[in-house]
């Protein structure tokens, strides 16, 4: 399984998405400034209104990586200060099921024995045959 790196990167000054839609087996990574920001897993309501969890829950390393390998919708916010609630620093990502295969191609030998084929080359073949004796 190759791994998929995706990159946000969260600054004072930066935009951030508000949606982002990705498949499974790719990992966001937030890059920071260490003290300066967090990153908190939230859910749609923390999300919605900014509720920052337990400070023992914060991502503070500045180089956060998280894995996206289940589908679903994963919500993220900055927990310093106001940094969510006034300047929108936070991320709502679909995880979306990898691809299905696609489907087999139709075998086109088949369709031509199916088909008059067969029946025209015998008339075509006969009438050869009646002209050459």
């Amino acid at each position: 399984m190759a791994s998929n790196n995706f990159l946000v990167i969260l600054a004072i000054v930066a935009v951030v998405l508000p949606s982002l839609t990705m498949a499974t087996e790719y990992w966001v990574v937030f890059n920071y400034t260490m003290g300066n920001h967090n990153v908190f897993k939230v859910n749609a309501t923390g999300f919605s209104q900014c509720i920052i969890p337990p400070s023992n829950e914060a991502l503070t390393s500045g180089h956060d990586i998280i894995p996206l390998m289940v589908p679903g919708k994963k919500w993220y916010i900055c927990g310093v200060g106001q940094h969510c609630a006034q300047f929108g620093q936070k991320l709502v990502i679909n995880v979306e099921g990898g691809a299905p295969a696609p489907a087999p191609m139709k075998n086109s030998a088949h369709g031509i024995l199916n088909s008059g084929y067969q029946f025209f080359m015998a008339a075509v073949l006969a009438v050869a045959a009646m002209i050459v004796a």
